[in-house]
């Protein structure tokens, strides 16, 4: 008697686009993620982990964004042994049934952390794309030949790439911190900052930056 022989699904990932999530309690970006699976049947959902690089050797830098990413990969006569992939982040996301392609949202976290390596990727480049490789894992619960539920696992080797313009992100950040720039401070730095902006009288830290600067410029000279 021949054995039933059960088609597993095999799942391809394709991003279509990139852009700011609204109204959401933190800066985040969505992915347009297109999943298609290669077999017949329903997948009826899948839990789906990615965790997304920046593949930043892949791409051309002006002078201008260069001098930017100093502070991140060095002078840039050593970005040939500096400029490695960047872990960006972790994120997941729950796939709905669908049958042969779906196209869902896949939620990237962001912050305007200048402490954090990708932040301060983002904010120095001036114009293009930014390369990016997404690696899948989870779980999908799907049909097999006969109509009954079926557990696999997303095997490792699942990854898929794409060139986001830059413009998405500055647009999401613009979205959540219009005009404004996010700076993250030691608690005793703040404490003293705090300290000169109430004992100059001053409204605001815009101003009391400044104060400071043209202070320490008085000084060098």
């Amino acid at each position: 008697m021949p054995q039933h022989r059960m088609t597993i699904p095999d799942l391809h990932f394709i991003i279509e686009a990139a852009e700011a999530l609204r109204f959401a309690a933190s800066p985040h970006l969505v992915f347009k993620l297109r999943i298609t699976s290669s077999a017949p049947g329903t997948i009826h959902s899948i839990i789906l982990k990615c965790q997304v690089h920046l593949d930043v050797s892949h791409r051309h830098y002006s002078e201008r964004e260069q001098q930017h990413l100093r502070d991140l990969f060095g002078e840039p006569e050593r970005w040939g042994e500096t400029l490695r992939s960047l872990l960006w982040t972790h994120t997941s996301t729950l796939v709905p049934s669908f049958d042969g392609t779906v196209i869902v949202d896949l939620p990237i976290p962001c912050t305007f952390d200048f402490n954090v390596a990708a932040t301060k990727y983002f904010a120095g480049l001036e114009n293009g794309e930014v390369p990016v490789s997404c690696y899948f894992s989870g779980t999908m619960f799907y049909a097999d030949d006969n109509g009954s539920l079926r557990v696999g696992q997303i095997p490792w080797d699942k990854e898929t790439s794409y060139r986001m313009p830059i413009r998405a992100w500055r647009s999401m950040m613009d979205l959540y911190y219009p005009n404004t720039a996010w700076l993250c401070l030691d608690r005793d730095v703040f404490e003293r900052l705090y300290g000169y902006k109430t004992l100059h009288g001053l409204p605001t830290f815009d101003q009391t930056l400044l104060r400071v600067m043209d202070a320490s410029k008085e000084v060098a000279r």
